[in-house]
């Protein structure tokens, strides 16, 4: 039964990617007359004029048409992450001050020159993929020397931890945000987790004692001071001193975390780390069990203050809860969580694929109804989620099927 189970689950990830998320991103997104992508597409496909390019969108766009194209050789792949390459070089690296502009308008001007680290650290995980996608030696270049412009300007070396943004010239600012969202403190899970993934990606193809040292440090930053010890729940936000900001648990980055930590550990080669955390991964996964609603989806987020769900169903914690579900099923070969892991992309094929326009919706609210207000694409809402899932889980049940196509 397990067998046919993932066999089939496979087969429609596969026809996912392949017919749906990719095919969308390379008939709708790319700007022909200007060059690079579009920055905003409405629910409904139309190109919204004047939007901001974003260099997460960018970054993202080329991790994922460098990872599809490692397992699938197809020419229109190379070309999109091409695409995506020679524009981030173009635009938004900062060739006086080191690193990635966080934003430019729609001519690949400047909009805003901040050095925020989640954008520089998306930038060094495309160009460590897209380097071990072609062997394309300028984006590992790039990948080692925004690197070490992280290392040398944003972390912090007295208290640890690495600062949530600076101005162009790596000088203090004063609003760090990441978006309008979030808490406005020095140090914040989510930079530290994406820093923590494009770390693991680049010591992939460059093993040096650096990189390798900087993401054991990261691993170690994950174990004493953003996954609670006993909730098991990720920490948000943090001063400098790692004083705790925020109770706020968002499910979506912990399931996230649960595989991309272990997936670290696996990487860095440190058989003990490796069993501490596939542990972890496991109650992690276990506890994120607790945010789901009875149709399979993940709600966004809890606010234990007032107890209090945001109900909520967005694209991306659906994504990562496929992987991380399936992982636990992996390290504990317990079947509930393979059992979830269906029951997600059953919830994500009925409720978030939109079959009319292409591409997933934003969000369903609890009673399934999609967002349409909020863009297919755009700024924030890009490939990588939805398609580093089917890439993962593909690359996963490829031993079990006969097609061993991993992704590691």
């Amino acid at each position: 039964m397990n067998n046919e189970a993932i066999i089939r689950l496979r087969n429609e990830l596969e026809e996912e990617l392949q017919e749906n998320i990719l095919p969308f991103w390379m008939e709708h997104m790319p700007d022909r007359q200007k060059g690079g992508f579009h920055g905003h597409l409405t629910h409904r496909n139309e190109v919204v004029g004047g939007a901001s390019r974003g260099a997460i969108q960018n970054a993202r766009i080329l991790w994922t048409f460098s990872a599809a194209f490692r397992h699938y050789p197809k020419k229109e792949y190379l070309d999109t992450a091409l695409r995506a390459f020679d524009y981030i070089l173009l635009h938004f690296m900062d060739r006086e001050s080191g690193g990635v502009f966080w934003e430019l308008d729609e001519f690949g001007r400047v909009k805003d020159p901040r050095k925020q680290i989640y954008a520089n650290a998306f930038v060094i995980y495309a160009m460590a993929e897209y380097y071990r996608a072609t062997g394309n030696e300028e984006a590992l270049g790039t990948a080692r020397a925004i690197f070490r412009e992280v290392e040398n300007h944003a972390r912090d070396r007295e208290r640890n931890g690495y600062i949530e943004a600076l101005g162009r010239r790596w000088e203090e600012i004063g609003d760090m945000r990441l978006s309008e969202k979030d808490d406005n403190e020095r140090k914040t899970m989510n930079t530290h987790l994406h820093l923590l993934e494009a770390y693991t990606g680049l010591i992939r193809v460059w093993r040096d004692p650096e990189p390798t040292a900087a993401l054991e440090n990261l691993i170690g930053l994950f174990l004493d001071h953003f996954i609670d010890p006993g909730t098991k729940h990720l920490r948000l936000f943090f001063d400098d001193d790692w004083t705790s900001k925020s109770d706020l648990v968002s499910f979506g980055h912990d399931i996230e975390c649960s595989w991309l930590l272990h997936e670290s550990a696996g990487v860095l080669g440190n058989p003990s780390l490796e069993e501490q955390t596939g542990r972890l991964a496991v109650e992690m996964a276990r506890i994120n069990l607790n945010g789901l609603d009875g149709d399979g989806g993940l709600f966004y987020e809890y606010f234990p203050s007032v107890n209090r769900f945001d109900t909520d169903k967005h694209w991306w914690p659906q994504a990562e809860a496929m992987v991380g579900y399936f992982n636990a099923w992996q390290l504990s070969g317990e079947h509930l969580f393979l059992e979830q892991t269906l029951a997600s992309w059953r919830f994500i094929r009925e409720k978030l694929v939109d079959r009319t326009y292409g591409e997933w919706y934003w969000s369903v609210n609890q009673k399934g109804e999609p967002q349409t207000d909020k863009e297919k694409a755009g700024f924030w809402k890009c490939p990588y989620h939805n398609g580093r899932a089917c890439l993962e889980i593909i690359g996963r049940t490829g031993a079990m099927t006969g097609r061993d196509q991993s992704n590691n």
